[in-house]
């Protein structure tokens, strides 16, 4: 163990310094394609513990990098030396009384600041299209900006204020006078050459000039020269160069934003134009008209997504050639969007058409229209071949030249070979985005790519006097070519910068400032070859975007780092090498706390669920002991039940002798504050009516309530009858189950046999589908609608209950407020919306805490692994209202972990409804 790590545990927590080899490969993959293994990986939570950890590294004299997200897609947040984690104590977010201003720590995801800004119809101006995933921290060192910002609404011209750490320790907070006087007396010196700097450039009017003529334009290549222009205060010109510094300068431990408006009116229009020149064209007049974003697709771009699902049809019969721009208009009122939407198509009449463009204000047609513009990169991420990345450049140029520019990066493609490459972008600031696939396993390819970036920046450099990186940073990646874009002169000023503020070359150093020429074609990411047991892993580009869905991320390994390890570990195996403390390490943190929700596939612009991966590789782990034992629970699963629900009150025979605690510590925290008791199964009362086939699941049969009348199928039945409905239970429930219990434990042909089981049963009950299917459990609903396409008409109880009994129930509401969970199931199902209606129908206040995805329960993952429930729920305590008396959701198991982590009893949305309706119909008899 070397010092640094031993001197680091003494200072953070144990848990909180990375040491073992799974997790330093799987934090030294960021979005990027680059890869540096980081000694060690310190994860911070406090300005303190940063201070500490960069003193410590200065001593030990190795390098630091800052990671927040590690979405951005340059090389800025890969290491080999520390690499310092934002923990979640620098996720504050603090708004303003009056909503102008919102003060941001660099961990929280930009997401959740809109999120709670938008009750004000407020937002920050920053929008990457990774906002759901990045950072504060990241989007503000990487001056990030998006479709709709542009150039006025990024980090640079949004800023109010900044926090910030420097190398030798210093903290200055520009929103504070105390602190900003006393760092003008200790930094004077520091101060005095930052305005030097400034008065040398000002005094040098072509400089000058060049400097405010490259800002016109996005431009995020090098350090913010702007700053020493557009400011005279020294404070604040420091300030502005950290945006943008992508951690090479300092540590921006907190951000005041000036918020932007969040208009509610939007419309939006698909338009396309004969060619690439006639569009752009379009795009100088659209500048000054009233649009919010305008994107262009080229027609590689258009055909790339035109056989996806939802697309236009439109879009598989333009000839050659053809570009489209995707335009957007927003306004405070719909009177006013009406105005704006007829500025834009007076001006688009004055331009050549393929047809006559049409707004719509339909948010349904709206996400229609975008899911053009976002399918275009995943569309190349997933057709290219398993062992190549997908590279998406990033450059702008003045909106006169974009049609020659986009014509001479075709050209470009043909020439280098990439063929497949598509071209799409934000066309009201010359911003265009390209894609394309790279191996970077071969050495011709990795020179072929070499040729292409010299080519590439001597063209945009020469011939355009372009951005190299318009919003993506400098990181690695251009490091190489600032000199070329900006020149010896103020590449010089950068330098001196950089020397300024970091003398020892201690942060992120190679980032920005590089004198290695080939800097950009070292440290290249392998990219093996891992779809042996799950194809479409091989997709994965690494992004991250899957990261704040995943209940265990932070814990042991989000989703993506899972593939990280895997692929990692299907090298070893092809190149005949032992996997080693790796694999070791993976059994526990890719696959035991994995909870395979799936809820990575919603986010993954790929559509991978790295939770098939998981199954996949328990299922090929499998002994054949542990094969026959989940056969014979398959074949004889009435028996299984029978024995659990048996367990289960042993379980409570044990809690009453040792009491809770002691009973919790000997399971290893397999057993849970309140339990749920054992209970038969309800039964039907009502003949008449319109007859509904209920399937009572695994998990309401096996761990019931406190009472017989509380049981879950007995509650259900009761509503069902109370609705109007004849429930019908199909013949031999007890022995009946979906399937989901044994494929999350990779048992995929036992899954499958009790699937199709349970089809025949209910084909049967319904009459061959005549009747209505309910489930009560999201989970089951889930995996029998995926198994039985429209075979039969099933339906999840939260589905049912919204559609079907909602209008038949008379509800009286509660007036204490009521928590509600939307487990992952009910999520990637779409029901958010149903679910709040059916509880708001029933209670006066509604909480569905936003920051808790999957609860983590995993099935059987909440006994097994019981910290990852624990991990999971961490937040949730902080979001229960004061006189909540209990939560609702729609999967047992989940709601069993729910009352563990809240005290709080959890149960179905069903009770609830019984509860409401109950209630209703005793005031009525009054």
């Amino acid at each position: 163990m070397s010092a640094l790590i031993e001197a680091l545990r003494r200072r953070l927590p144990a848990e909180r310094v990375i040491t073992d080899e799974l997790r330093r490969l799987a934090y030294g993959t960021d979005g990027s394609f680059y890869r540096l293994i980081p000694e060690v990986v310190a994860v911070v939570d406090s300005e303190d513990e940063v201070r500490e950890v960069v003193h410590l590294a200065s001593r030990h004299r190795r390098p630091v990098t800052f990671r927040a997200a590690g979405t951005s897609l340059c090389g800025q947040a890969v290491t080999d030396g520390v690499l310092v984690l934002l923990g979640e104590g620098l996720a504050s977010c603090r708004i303003a009384a009056d909503g102008s201003a919102v003060e941001a720590g660099p961990a929280i995801i930009g997401a959740e600041v809109n999120r709670r800004l938008a009750p004000l119809g407020l937002k920050i101006g920053p929008d990457p299209a990774s906002i759901n995933a990045a950072k504060i921290g990241g989007i503000a060192a990487d001056n990030s900006s998006g479709m709709c910002c542009g150039t006025a609404q990024n980090s640079y011209n949004t800023l109010a204020a900044i926090r910030v750490l420097l190398a030798d320790g210093s903290l200055l907070d520009t929103a504070d006078a105390a602190s900003v006087a006393a760092f003008r007396g200790s930094h004077a010196t520091l101060l005095e050459r930052l305005a030097a700097l400034s008065a040398g450039i000002r005094a040098d009017e072509a400089l000058c000039a060049r400097i405010r003529s490259k800002y016109k334009i996005k431009n995020t290549t090098g350090y913010s020269l702007n700053a020493l222009v557009d400011f005279d205060d020294p404070v604040d010109i420091l300030a502005h160069l950290m945006i943008g510094s992508e951690g090479t300068l300092g540590f921006i431990s907190r951000v005041t934003y000036r918020t932007v408006p969040e208009y509610a009116h939007k419309a939006s229009a698909l338009v396309f134009f004969p060619g690439m020149e006639s569009a752009c064209l379009a795009v100088a007049g659209l500048k000054s008209a009233p649009v919010d974003a305008v994107e262009l697709l080229d027609r590689a771009s258009l055909r790339a997504v035109a056989d996806k699902p939802g697309m236009p049809p439109v879009l598989r019969d333009l000839a050659d050639g053809v570009t489209a721009l995707l335009i957007e208009t927003r306004a405070p009122s719909a009177a006013e969007l009406g105005e704006r939407m007829d500025a834009v198509l007076a001006e688009l009449a004055r331009h050549p058409l393929i047809e006559a463009p049409a707004f719509t204000t339909d948010a349904t047609e709206i996400a229609r229209l975008w899911n053009v513009r976002k399918g275009t990169f995943p569309a190349v991420g997933a057709v290219r071949k398993p062992g190549t990345t997908v590279i998406i450049e990033d450059v702008a140029v003045a909106v006169p030249d974009l049609a020659a520019c986009c014509l001479d990066l075709q050209a470009l493609f043909a020439k280098h070979g990439y063929h497949e490459a598509i071209i799409f972008g934000h066309a009201l600031e010359g911003n265009v985005h390209f894609v394309f696939t790279q191996d970077f396993g071969i050495d011709s390819e990795v020179a072929r790519y070499a040729a292409f970036m010299d080519e590439l920046c001597t063209l945009l450099v020469e011939k355009y006097d372009g951005s190299l990186k318009a919003e993506h940073g400098t990181g690695r990646n251009m490091a190489p070519f600032v000199e070329l874009e900006w020149g010896a002169q103020a590449y010089a000023l950068m330098k001196e910068i950089k020397q300024l503020f970091d003398p020892e070359g201690l942060l992120n150093p190679g980032v920005i400032i590089n004198d290695d020429a080939e800097a950009h074609i070292k440290h290249l990411k392998p990219m093996p070859a891992a779809g042996e047991l799950y194809a479409p892993v091989d997709r994965c580009i690494e992004c991250g975007f899957c990261e704040p869905q995943c209940p265990s991320h932070g814990l042991t390994l989000s989703p993506r780092q899972r593939i990280v390890g895997w692929r990692e570990l299907s090298r070893r195996k092809a190149a005949g090498e032992a996997p080693g403390e790796l694999g070791q390490d993976y059994l526990y943190m890719g696959l035991d706390t994995c909870a395979t929700c799936g809820l990575c596939a919603t986010a993954c612009p790929v559509g991978i669920e790295t939770g098939a991966l998981t199954r996949a590789v328990r299922g090929e782990n499998l002994s054949s002991v542990a094969r026959k034992l989940g056969r014979v629970a398959a074949n004889h699963f009435g028996a299984t039940q029978a024995l659990a629900r048996t367990a289960l009150k042993a379980g409570h025979a044990a809690e009453s002798l040792l009491g809770l605690p002691r009973l919790a510590s000997l399971s290893g925290g397999a057993w849970k504050a309140g339990m749920p008791r054992p209970q038969p199964l309800g039964r039907t009362t009502r003949a008449d009516g319109d007859k509904v086939v209920y399937f009572p699941t695994c998990a309401g049969r096996m761990f019931g309530a406190d009472t017989p009348e509380d049981a879950l199928s007995a509650t259900v039945i009761r509503v069902l009858e109370r609705a109007g409905y004849a429930p019908i239970v199909p013949e031999g429930v007890n022995a009946l189950c979906c399937g989901q219990s044994f494929a999350s434990r990779g048992l995929a042909e036992d899954a499958e046999r009790k699937s199709a089981e349970l089809e025949a049963a209910l084909r049967l009950a319904s009459e061959n589908g005549r009747y209505p299917i309910v489930l009560d459990a999201s989970a089951c609903s889930l995996r029998m609608k995926t198994f039985l396409g429209e075979r039969l008409p099933v339906y999840d109880l939260v589905e049912f209950a919204h559609d079907a009994l909602l209008p038949r129930l008379m509800l009286a509401k509660k007036n204490s407020p009521v928590l509600v969970h939307l487990n992952c199931s009910a999520r990637r199902m779409g029901f958010e919306d149903k679910l709040t209606r059916l509880a708001r129908a029933c209670a006066e206040q509604v909480t569905l805490p936003a920051e808790v995805k999957c609860c983590g329960f995993g099935g059987d993952r909440g006994f097994v692994v019981p910290e990852l429930n624990a991990h999971a729920l961490r937040k949730l305590g902080g979001d229960v209202p004061a006189g909540c008396c209990g939560g609702y959701s729609s999967n047992q198991t989940c709601e069993i972990g729910l009352t563990a982590a809240t005290g709080l009893p959890y149960r179905s949305i069903v009770h609830l409804l019984d509860e409401c309706s109950r209630e209703a119909m005793e005031q009525a008899r009054c």
